[in-house]
């Protein structure tokens, strides 16, 4: 069970029997306590400095669509291990397959905000709720619009169950060091618009 936890997780083996110890011998509830940990892991390197890390390209089958994508990480060995390189080429297949527009919900623009809220808000009205069902109605969509644009927040393409998000705090729980998508770009043949999003600079986010 031990090597079938790691096999799904990519964790340490010590990090997998332990899970498997706290989860009762239970898998999936093994597979979730070792997202945890990841997560909460990740959360306590958020603030260190990712300055180092990889630009790479993926071109999806047939050539008809291509990504450009900068992940960055703490230091040039991190970026040269196989789980930092694989992390990277899943997101730019991620970013092929489902084009999303933002990196993070930070990142949305006010006036994409705003116009979105305004559908929302009008959706909702339209149902005859009291304001305050409305404004939980709204919430919730907007829940799901994040989920449609922003990268971080949607879910794997290759597991439904986690997101990009998770998937990234899997990484950092097993490589130690903090990891952030800094930029990227996707194009597609025929298009006259390509998607080019980044995360927004500290000050910027200050404002």
């Amino acid at each position: 069970m031990v090597k079938e936890l790691r096999e799904k997780s990519s964790a340490p083996m010590m990090d997998c029997k332990k899970a498997l110890e706290e989860a009762k011998g239970d898998l999936e509830q093994a597979l979730i306590v070792l997202r945890k940990r990841g997560m909460a892991s990740a959360q306590k390197k958020a603030a260190r400095t990712t300055s180092e890390g990889v630009v790479t390209s993926y071109i999806h089958a047939g050539g008809k669509i291509g990504v450009l994508l900068e992940v960055n990480c703490e230091s040039d060995f991190v970026a040269r291990t196989n789980e930092f390189q694989t992390l990277v080429h899943d997101i730019a297949m991620h970013i092929a397959a489902v084009d999303p527009r933002y990196v993070r919900k930070e990142d949305v623009t006010a006036s994409d905000l705003e116009k979105e809220k305004e559908i929302c808000r009008a959706q909702a009205a339209a149902t005859g709720k009291p304001p305050a069902v409305v404004e939980k109605i709204v919430e919730g969509k907007m829940s799901k619009f994040y989920e449609e644009v922003c990268l971080l927040e949607q879910p794997f393409i290759k597991e439904q169950s986690i997101s990009i998000t998770q998937l990234i705090a899997t990484v950092i729980g097993k490589l130690g060091e903090n990891i952030t998508v800094r930029r990227f770009a996707r194009f597609k043949v025929g298009e006259t618009t390509e998607t080019i999003a980044a995360t927004k600079p500290q000050e910027e986010k200050a404002q």
